[in-house]
């Protein structure tokens, strides 16, 4: 069972949006705060990628034969590869009393969403457009057009999904990193402090290194 604490904190948005690098900043600004949830994948590393860092690299069958066991809090297929959270990765976090960061992929949130166990805040990062994502992934020079295309096609299914009201409890319009960070900040701290509020836990060195927020 997940240890109950800090509401965790999960990221979802096409490949390309910016979700990863809004991360780095909020863990360069707030290093003490939050902890990040490994996933698992069966995807092979990208370059500079390392195993137990940017993700838990796995077969599908060490895959297949976790999620039997129930290890899991969520999975999803995506692109052809298969990826989750494990109970552990929430664990490990919680455990350390941090805000337990998740970046899934859509069907991951439909599975834990409503989850009264997680209770997670849920942030939807959306690109400026479909145009400005193909040219973000074609400038990783990663990809085939086919698996291309595919991301593309995904794409719009997950910006329809992550701006549908109601489906996410803030979306993030990232058509400047600068601003798209500062509305996900604002955000956060808001509702760190509204947590602070009703005891749940004590956010005090967040609020205070944040000196421009004003309630």
């Amino acid at each position: 069972m997940v240890k109950q604490g800090p509401r965790p904190l999960v990221i979802c948005g096409p490949s390309g949006s910016g979700k990863s690098t809004l991360l780095k900043k909020l863990f360069k600004e707030f290093p003490d705060t939050f902890g990040f949830s490994v996933s698992h994948t069966t995807r092979k590393p990208r370059p500079g990628e390392e195993n137990g860092i940017h993700y838990h690299f796995v077969s599908v069958e060490e895959m297949q034969a976790a999620i039997e066991k129930g290890e899991f809090i969520e999975t999803a297929v995506f692109s052809g590869n298969m990826y989750g959270t494990s109970k552990k990765a929430v664990e490990n976090v919680q455990h350390n009393g941090k805000v337990c960061v998740l970046d899934i992929e859509i069907e991951g949130v439909k599975q834990i969403r409503n989850s009264e166990r997680l209770n997670p805040l849920l942030v939807f990062v959306n690109p400026p457009s479909i145009e400005e994502l193909e040219r973000r992934l074609r400038g990783r020079q990663t990809e085939t057009e086919e698996s291309l295309q595919k991301r593309l096609n995904t794409a719009r299914i997950e910006i329809d999904y992550g701006t549908t009201p109601g489906n996410f409890d803030v979306v993030v319009q990232n058509n400047t990193l600068t601003q798209a960070y500062d509305d996900l900040r604002d955000f956060i701290v808001r509702e760190l402090e509204t947590q602070q509020n009703q005891d749940v836990f004590c956010v005090t060195s967040l609020v205070s290194n944040y000196k421009s927020f004003e309630v």
